[in-house]
C-alpha cells in the first residue's frame, strides 16, 4: 500500500510501536503517554483527512489493553460497526499509511479482512459482531484452537435486535469475551455508595482470587460442600438482585465482570486477564467518554461522530438530508398525522428541527431498522402518516419488513432513503447501490429520484397523499446547479416526471442517455465531449423509476424516431435495476425498434475502489467510461 504518511509532529512513543508485540513490551506507566499521543494523532489526522473521531478517542485505552492482554491475529478481535477501530489499526502495522484512511486504495474506515490479518472480520453495520465473534468462538472450539475471540460493541448496538439474538445462543464453556462499551445510554443500574463500591470490590484482583479460592475449597467438601456452595450461589445472586436489579447478562448465564472506567487502561487489563481466567464465555462492562481527551467533541459527541475532510470550496446551506427534514417539518405543520421514524440516525437523516418540534410525533427506535418498518406499517394501518428517513445501506436490513408489513398490505409508508448511490469515504459497506433493483421488485412500491430541492418537495408532497407505500431516494450532499440550470429552466408539461435537456438536440441525435441522480453529471460532461467529436446527445433525467410502465410512457414523446444508441446510466446495480426493467417496457414500443440499447451501471461488484482515483472513474460509470460506451 502506498505510503502517503506526512510526518507533521513527532509521536516518539506511538512512533515505537508497528505490532502488537512491540505494545506488550511497552511498560505500564508509559500507557498514559502512549494514549495522549494516539488522541493528538488521530485529532489531528482525522481533522485533516476525515473519518469518524469522536468514538475513536473514547476507545483508546480499551483497545490497547485488548492488544496488551490477548495476542492478535492469534485471537480474533472483532469490533462492532468498526467505527472506532482506528487505535487497533495504529497498532497492527498501519500507522504508516494512516494519512490514506476513507481514501481510494487506501485505508478502510472500517475493518477489513483484506487490508490485514488482524482485522479477523469485515464489518460497517452495526449489531452483527456479537453473532460473528460467537461463530468465531464455536469453530475454535470444534477445531480444538486455544484462541479467544473478543467482541467489542458499545451500548448503542445494544439497541439492535440481533445482539440480543446473539446473547441468546452464546454457551457458557467458550473462550469468548464481550466487551459492552457503554459511552451515552446507562445499561447497568447502579444505587448509592455501596452499589458502587461493590461495584469495585468485584473488579479488583482480591475478589476474584477469593471467590475463585472459596468455591473451589466449598465444592471439595464431602457430601455438604457441592450444596453449601449452591445456596451461597443463590444468597449471592438474590442480593445482587436487590442492590442492581435483575442483571440480564448474568441471567442468561453469562459471567459478568464490571462496570469500570473503560479509560483506565491498566484497570481495563487486569480485568480482561481476570474474563481470560474465568474459563467461561464473559461479558466485561466498561464504560468510556466519547470524545475524551478533546473538550469540542467531549462536549458535542453527535457533531464530531464523523468529520467530512478539509477541502476547498465547501458547500454552505442545506444538503439533501437537512432539505427533507426541513420540508418535512413544514408538512407536518398542515398535516398532524405525518410522523417521523429513524432508525438512531436523527442528525445524518437532518430530522433535528422535527424532533424539536414535534416531539411526540417524532420515533428515534435505536439501531433496529427492521421493527422501524413493521412500526411504521402499524402507524400507517391507524391512520397516521409516516415517513422512515434511512440511509440506503441500512434499508437492505428490513427488507422482509418492507414486503410482509408494508407493501403486501399496501399501507401508505414513505421511505426516504438518505445517502443513494456510491458513498466512497465510507466504502463499499455504505454504498446505497441495491435498493433500485430490490425496490423494483415490489408489489404497490413507488420510486422516486429528486436530484434538486425543488423536485424534493414535489415528490414528497405527492408520496405523501398517496394511498400505498413510497420511496424516496437522494444522495448524499448538496444539489449542483449545473443540474438546475440544465433541466429545470422550464416547467415539466403535464406534470411528467421526466425532465429533458432545456437545449434541446435535433429530432435525430445520434445517442440518448436516460438517468437519474447525480451521475447525470458525468452524463452532461459525456455529452460535452461527444459534441466535440461531432455527435450529438439528448439526456433524459427521471425524477421517478417505478411504476416503469408509466415513465416509459413519458419517455416515448422524447424518443426520436430515427435509429440511435439508447444508453441506460445508473449508480446502482444493474441486475434488476432501472435500466433493465424500463429497457422492457419501451420494448414494447415500435419506435424502439431501430435502436440500439447499452447498459452502464454497476455488473456483480460492491463498488471497491482498488485505486486513489474517483469513484465512478473506478467502477467505469464516469464521462470517458461512458463516451467510450457511445462511439462506434
Amino acid at each position: 500500500m502506498e505510503n502517503r504518511s506526512q510526518n507533521k509532529t513527532e509521536y516518539p512513543l506511538l512512533e515505537q510501536i508497528n505490532s502488537p508485540e512491540d505494545l506488550k513490551q511497552m511498560p505500564q506507566e508509559r500507557m498514559a503517554a502512549l494514549s495522549r499521543e494516539i488522541r493528538d494523532f488521530l485529532i489531528e489526522r482525522v481533522s485533516e483527512n476525515g473519518g469518524h473521531l469522536a468514538s475513536n478517542l473514547g476507545t483508546v485505552e480499551m483497545t490497547l489493553a485488548i492488544h496488551r492482554v490477548f495476542s492478535s491475529p492469534h485471537d480474533h478481535i472483532i469490533f462492532d460497526v468498526g467505527h472506532q477501530s482506528y487505535t487497533h489499526k495504529l497498532v497492527t502495522g498501519r500507522r504508516e499509511a494512516f494519512d490514506t484512511l476513507r481514501q481510494g486504495g487506501g485505508l478502510g474506515g472500517f475493518p477489513k479482512r483484506t487490508e490485514s490479518e488482524h482485522d479477523s472480520f469485515g464489518t460497517g453495520h452495526s449489531s452483527t459482531s456479537l453473532s460473528a465473534a460467537l461463530g468465531f468462538a464455536e469453530a475454535d472450539k470444534l477445531q480444538g484452537s486455544d484462541a479467544y475471540t473478543v467482541c467489542v460493541f458499545g451500548d448503542g448496538a445494544y439497541t439492535g435486535g440481533m445482539i440480543h439474538e446473539a446473547l441468546n445462543n452464546c454457551r457458557k464453556r467458550l473462550r469468548l469475551i464481550i466487551i459492552l462499551n457503554e459511552n451515552e445510554m446507562s445499561i447497568s443500574k447502579n444505587i448509592g455508595r455501596f452499589a458502587k463500591s461493590l461495584s469495585h470490590l468485584r473488579s479488583s484482583k482480591g475478589y476474584f482470587r477469593t471467590k475463585q479460592a472459596t468455591a473451589s475449597i466449598l465444592q471439595k467438601i464431602p457430601l455438604i460442600g457441592k450444596p453449601i456452595f449452591q445456596a451461597l450461589l443463590r444468597l449471592k445472586m438474590a442480593l445482587k438482585s436487590a442492590l442492581y436489579g435483575s442483571n440480564y447478562f448474568e441471567n442468561l448465564g453469562l459471567y459478568y465482570l464490571g462496570p469500570i472506567d473503560g479509560n483506565d487502561e491498566a484497570a481495563v487489563e487486569k480485568l480482561l486477564e481476570e474474563a481470560k481466567k474465568s474459563g467461561q464465555s464473559c461479558v466485561v462492562h466498561l464504560k468510556t467518554k466519547k470524545g475524551k481527551g478533546y473538550t469540542p467533541a467531549e462536549e458535542n459527541p453527535d457533531r464530531f461522530h464523523g468529520l467530512p475532510a478539509r477541502r476547498v470550496g465547501v458547500h454552505e446551506g442545506n444538503n439533501f438530508s437537512a432539505e427533507m427534514g426541513e420540508l418535512l417539518t413544514e408538512l407536518a405543520q398542515k398535516d398532524e398525522r405525518i410522523c417521523a421514524i429513524t432508525a438512531a440516525m436523527t442528525l445524518g437523516t437532518g430530522l433535528r428541527q422535527f424532533r424539536a418540534t414535534f416531539p411526540e410525533r417524532f420515533f428515534d427506535v435505536g439501531i433496529a431498522e427492521p421493527h422501524a418498518v413493521t412500526f411504521a406499517a402499524g402507524l400507517a394501518a391507524n391512520g397516521m402518516h409516516p415517513v422512515v428517513a434511512i440511509y440506503s445501506t441500512f434499508l437492505q436490513r428490513a427488507y422482509d419488513n418492507i414486503i410482509h408489513d408494508v407493501a403486501l398490505q399496501n399501507l401508505p409508508v414513505v421511505f426516504c432513503i438518505d445517502r443513494a448511490g456510491l458513498n466512497s469515504s465510507d466504502g463499499p459497506t455504505h454504498h446505497g447501490i441495491f435498493d433500485v433493483a430490490f425496490l423494483s421488485q415490489i408489489p404497490n412500491m413507488k420510486i422516486y429520484t429528486p436530484i434538486t430541492y425543488s423536485a424534493l418537495e414535489s415528490v414528497m408532497r405527492e408520496a405523501l397523499k398517496g394511498d400505498g407505500p413510497a420511496a424516496i431516494r437522494y444522495p448524499s450532499g448538496f444539489e449542483d446547479a449545473r443540474i438546475k440550470q440544465a433541466f429545470y429552466s422550464s416547467i415539466s408539461p403535464n406534470g411528467s416526471r421526466v425532465r429533458c435537456l432545456a437545449d434541446t438536440v435535433s429530432d435525430a441525435p445520434d445517442a440518448v442517455i436516460i438517468t437519474h441522480g447525480r451521475i447525470v453529471l458525468e452524463a452532461l460532461e459525456a455529452r460535452e465531449k461527444m459534441e466535440a467529436l461531432g455527435k450529438r446527445v439528448q439526456i433524459l433525467l427521471l425524477e421517478q423509476l417505478k411504476p416503469y410502465d408509466k415513465i416509459a410512457a413519458e419517455v416515448l414523446p422524447h424518443m426520436p424516431q430515427t435509429p440511435c444508441k439508447v444508453l441506460f446510466l445508473e449508480e446502482e446495480m444493474q441486475a434488476g435495476g432501472m435500466g433493465m426493467l424500463l429497457s422492457a417496457e419501451l420494448a414494447k414500443y415500435s419506435v424502439m425498434e431501430n435502436k440500439k440499447l447499452l447498459f452502464k451501471a454497476l455488473k456483480d461488484e460492491f463498488g471497491i475502489q482498488e485505486k486513489d482515483e474517483p469513484i465512478l472513474q473506478s467502477v467505469c460509470l464516469d464521462a470517458d467510461s461512458i463516451v467510450r460506451e457511445l462511439l462506434p
